[in-house]
């Protein structure tokens, strides 16, 4: 997996939240993204360039990596996906491009809605209760993709007063605790970002053997359009495990004192830091949770180019279409769990003393999350290798309606 696929993932990602808008939302631009992917096969090379440009890659090679990953799935992300043809919709062309697909994709006629909504339900661990497109008589193609997630974080949270996100933060009000990370664990910093400034950057990991998903939160300023933070947060994404993670800045390099986003202080403590200067940081974030529906039918989505490509396969000149998507996140002290389903039809129309530089980051006012997939393999010669799902954003989201910690996550 190349970061090309990541950063055409992350573009993608873009477009969707700039249609959703700055509300607090949680979404899977990695759905939809997949779904559009396979229906690469189907174009022609005229629609294949449209294609290719909403994808931001190749359409051919996007199609290799969507059949990829749902080939070879990720141990934490549950996937399911399913093309599903209405009654008497049987061609020579459908059948052909059937066959191109991944043996996991589900094919076949198209099942009632409430067996949709059932499927919905199983494949997302009971998250989405529903299948989001209403099937009528006229629909002749549907497809289908769920990604799901639920994971307990290898090192759960601390639990501070509201009061810790700072005198600057109307959520310090409003919530009687919050989350702090732990001592260790965790992976907390300042980075320096051309769409943002400086932010700040926390994430918790879960792990399973040599996958994982993290969730990464960035906060910017809170003057930066929302936009150019989740393009920030995307940036940062891919390397924020990494021993020395890109963009980072050193305490040393910012002055003492309080913003916004922290506050910085300096002492002297006992350190085994080389030449004495150790840098800590400590991140505090409200637990959060996000339900919506989104409409995918804007035409920077892909959708209706993905409704005209496939109307050859129906014998069809011209197809009207549906596509939504349903999502949910929780994200508390012990763990996160997320889930979308994607449904597109198409119808007929993150000792020596020496001097300590201390931050408290504070994410006291709305910031972007995204949850990334880690995906550590090994081949035939017992080696390491990245798997498929390596870097990919697989959720993401705006938070701005924080919520405290629950009584029962306090013990």
């Amino acid at each position: 997996m190349t970061q090309d696929v990541n950063g055409a993932i992350a573009r993608y990602a873009q477009r969707f939240h700039a249609t959703v808008g700055e509300e607090h939302h949680v979404a899977s631009p990695l759905g939809a993204w997949l779904l559009l992917a396979l229906c690469a096969s189907a174009s022609d090379s005229a629609s294949r360039a449209a294609l290719t440009d909403t994808l931001g890659m190749d359409a051919a090679a996007a199609a290799e990596v969507a059949i990829t990953m749902l080939e070879q799935p990720h141990p934490l992300v549950p996937t399911a996906t399913a093309i599903w043809h209405g009654p008497g919709v049987d061609t020579d062309s459908l059948r052909h491009w059937y066959s191109s697909l991944p043996t996991r994709v589900r094919s076949g006629p198209l099942p009632a809605q409430t067996l949709l909504d059932a499927w919905a339900r199983e494949h997302s661990q009971g998250l989405i209760d529903a299948f989001p497109v209403n099937v009528t008589p006229d629909v002749m193609l549907v497809l289908a993709g769920v990604l799901a997630t639920r994971v307990s974080w290898d090192d759960p949270f601390d639990v501070v007063p509201g009061s810790m996100l700072g005198p600057d933060s109307a959520w310090a009000v409003g919530l009687s605790r919050v989350l702090s990370s732990p001592s260790a664990g965790h992976v907390t910093f300042i980075a320096a970002t051309e769409q943002a400034g400086d932010v700040i950057v926390h994430a918790a990991r879960a792990l399973s053997g040599t996958a994982g998903v993290s969730v990464v939160s960035v906060a910017a300023s809170p003057n930066v359009p929302f936009g150019d933070v989740l393009a920030a947060a995307h940036e940062i994404v891919p390397t924020v495990h990494d021993q020395h993670p890109t963009l980072r800045v050193s305490l040393f390099d910012l002055p003492v004192g309080e913003t916004a986003l922290w506050r910085i202080r300096e002492g002297q403590e006992p350190t085994f830091a080389p030449g004495g200067r150790e840098e800590r940081h400590r991140a505090v974030l409200p637990c959060w949770a996000a339900s919506d529906e989104h409409d995918l039918s804007d035409p920077s989505l892909g959708f209706p180019l993905a409704a005209q490509l496939l109307a050859p396969l129906l014998d069809s000149t011209g197809l009207a279409f549906e596509a939504r998507q349903a999502a949910m996140a929780r994200y508390g002290r012990y763990g996160f769990e997320a889930a979308a389903v994607t449904g597109f039809a198409t119808s007929d129309s993150e000792p020596m003393v020496g001097v300590v530089r201390t931050a408290d980051l504070r994410f006291g006012h709305p910031y972007a999350v995204v949850a990334v997939a880690t995906d550590v393999r090994f081949d035939a010669d017992g080696g390491q290798v990245r798997g498929p799902w390596h870097g990919i954003p697989v959720f993401s989201g705006w938070v701005s309606r924080p919520e405290s910690v629950p009584d029962d996550e306090i013990t």
